[in-house]
């Protein structure tokens, strides 16, 4: 899975969902002034950002394992704390955090309850920890119109497979087992307009996470193939893609 690329090619495959998604998913966590929050596998900065504009860079850490995401994250957010490292081992003191929160991370913790249970003891007592995850197994991802006719293309290639967290009640199961107190969930939708076909699909080509490695593993002829599919379902744009994230939330 590839998540050693520039911030600029991620954001403009997943950043465009995920930035809508970060500024409903502080809403759901009360993120307010005052607070101090940590953003546990940051990426570019999506969340971070979001964060960044609620209580200040000096108010807001930021975590990834991946180097170009966090050289990215801190170019565009100076002042902010952001760190290369992982979930299960973060590099922060207990009890620092008002809010941890997670935006479509936790399904590539190596181990989820592990993640979670750090994240918690980074927040302070009766702080939140939180955690958003696609539906993908409901095929409400956005990836999921490709993922469909990727099966008609390549039926010899896996699809994308289980992802922990992204089953109705799952999210707030590992929370449960991460020691979390209080815990709630919700689903949160976003929709995104595409200006045209070919800015929606060319994102696609470029080898970032499991989708965008599938479509490259293609040869030139199936994957024009999947193209031609796509715009007849989709047409040349303007369209609408609408993504669901189910969430989930909890008190330390």
């Amino acid at each position: 899975m590839t998540f050693e690329v520039a911030g600029e090619a991620y954001d403009r495959f997943m950043g465009r969902y995920s930035r809508p998604l970060a500024a409903r998913f502080a809403d759901w966590l009360e993120v307010s002034a005052g607070q101090r929050a940590i953003d546990v596998g940051c990426g570019p900065g999506a969340l971070t950002g979001v964060l960044v504009d609620r209580l200040g860079a000096d108010h807001v850490a930021a975590v990834d394992p991946s180097a170009p995401f966090v050289e990215s994250c801190r170019q565009r957010h100076p002042g902010a704390d952001v760190r290369q490292g992982v979930a299960e081992s973060l590099p922060h003191d207990d009890d620092t955090f008002d809010v941890a929160a997670a935006c479509l991370v936790v399904h590539f913790m190596s181990d989820p309850v592990a993640g979670l249970a750090e994240m918690a003891r980074v927040t302070k007592a009766g702080g939140l920890v939180g955690a958003t995850v696609w539906d993908i197994e409901g095929r409400r991802a956005p990836m999921a119109p490709v993922w469909g006719r990727l099966a008609e293309v390549a039926p010899e290639r896996p699809d994308e497979g289980a992802a922990a967290g992204g089953r109705p009640g799952e999210a707030e199961d590992l929370l449960d087992r991460a020691g979390l107190r209080e815990i709630e969930g919700d689903e949160l939708a976003v929709t995104v307009t595409h200006p045209t076909f070919d800015e929606w699909w060319q994102p696609y080509l470029h080898g970032v996470r499991p989708i965008g490695e599938a479509v490259a593993a293609l040869d030139p002829e199936r994957r024009a193939h999947l193209a031609d599919l796509l715009r007849k379902d989709l047409g040349d744009g303007p369209f609408d893609i609408t993504a669901v994230a189910y969430a989930a939330r909890g008190r330390a």
